[in-house]
């Protein structure tokens, strides 16, 4: 085994222990941690098996295998931020209708608080 192998499994096996830490400390909530574990075991598996991207390239007709690598991984990333970009999309609207919901109740608390001082 070539050393670069060796060098690249310890650190997909570092980056699973520390994604699977994140998971446990609630740091990384599991429906985002399934993107970094698939790329993860993704990259181990050709870190086992070197001919396995000569042959997954050669399917797509792609002649450099780090040419495909480079296009998977921009490809991975963009559909990534296109998700997020949702997510954030979705709780930048929940946040605009909790400060309008508390902003209503705090009015109507205030307005209650008037009454009692009035009576």
């Amino acid at each position: 085994m070539a050393r670069i192998q060796i060098i690249t499994i310890v650190i997909n096996v570092l980056f699973l222990s520390y994604i699977s830490w994140l998971i446990v400390k609630g740091k990384l909530r599991e429906e985002y941690s399934i993107v970094w574990l698939l790329c993860t075991a993704i990259l181990t598996l050709f870190s086992f098996w070197r001919e396995g991207l000569d042959i997954v390239a050669n399917l797509f007709g792609v002649y450099v295998p780090a040419n495909l690598v480079f296009t998977v991984l921009i490809f991975v990333i963009l559909i990534y931020l296109l998700h997020l970009s949702i997510v954030n999309s979705k709780l930048q609207k929940n946040v605009t209708k909790l400060t309008q919901e508390l902003t209503l109740l705090k009015e109507k608390i205030e307005k209650e608080e008037t009454k009692k001082t009035e009576v």
